[in-house]
């Protein structure tokens, strides 16, 4: 499993940091970032609400 976030598709909403902090960072590009590579519950959570599916795992 390896999470990533494509740059293309991010829109920079946030949603993924709010809900999954502990893996979801904002960059100073605006966009979403992967701050750690960690397996848990709030990750599935994060790509099923990310509004632009930027998300994969």
């Amino acid at each position: 499993m390896v999470i990533k976030i494509d740059k293309e598709k991010c829109i920079g909403c946030g949603l993924c940091s709010s809900i999954c902090k502990e893996v979801f960072a904002m960059g100073k590009d605006g966009k979403a970032m992967v701050k750690a590579q960690k397996k848990i519950p709030c990750v599935k959570e994060a790509i099923d609400n990310c509004p632009v599916s930027a998300i994969s795992e």
